[in-house]
């Protein structure tokens, strides 16, 4: 059973499955009164993108386009994930000298423009280095997680295409 909903309904649970973790992440911050860093933003918008990816594979015939696509931004969510993770495990002198997470990811892009915003966000800075709430995993570790599984499970789709 889990092989033929794996096998037809895959992409789809990509999508929905990634958008969920955003509506997740957005009603945790309303109801904890959390507030999001701005590389917590940004690994928002990468799952937003995991679910345009898993979207578009989903509603065309050629599988193999819409399976690169979830692959890059599996890619980038764990590049962006791990770069946060980096970032909370430094010590605090290192963690001072950091300067990106400085104002909110959409100010930054209004004064900057989205690559700079992106980049400075990547730099990181002490609001990104914390370590926020946790269940077993805080919220960047889950987030690598998560997209480990969508980079693996994609690659054993696409093998059995």
């Amino acid at each position: 059973m889990f092989k033929k909903i794996f096998n037809t309904h895959f992409e789809l649970g990509v999508a929905v499955s990634s958008t969920m973790i955003v509506v997740l992440a957005i009603a945790m911050d309303l109801i904890f009164f959390l507030q999001a860093c701005p590389m917590c933003i940004l690994t928002r918008y990468v799952f937003m993108l995991v679910a345009v990816s898993g979207l578009i594979a989903f509603l065309i015939n050629k599988k193999i386009p819409g399976h690169i696509l979830i692959l890059i931004s599996s890619i980038l969510g764990l590049l962006v994930t791990s770069r946060q993770i980096y970032i909370q495990s430094m010590s605090l002198e290192d963690i001072d000298m950091l300067s990106g997470c400085s104002m909110p990811f959409h100010t930054q892009v209004e004064y900057f423009g989205l690559i700079e915003a992106i980049s400075r966000t990547l730099a990181g800075g002490p609001s990104c280095a914390e370590d926020g709430w946790r269940f077993v995993l805080n919220f960047a570790e889950w987030g690598f997680v998560f997209f480990f599984i969508y980079l693996i499970s994609t690659l054993f789709k696409m093998r059995s295409v």
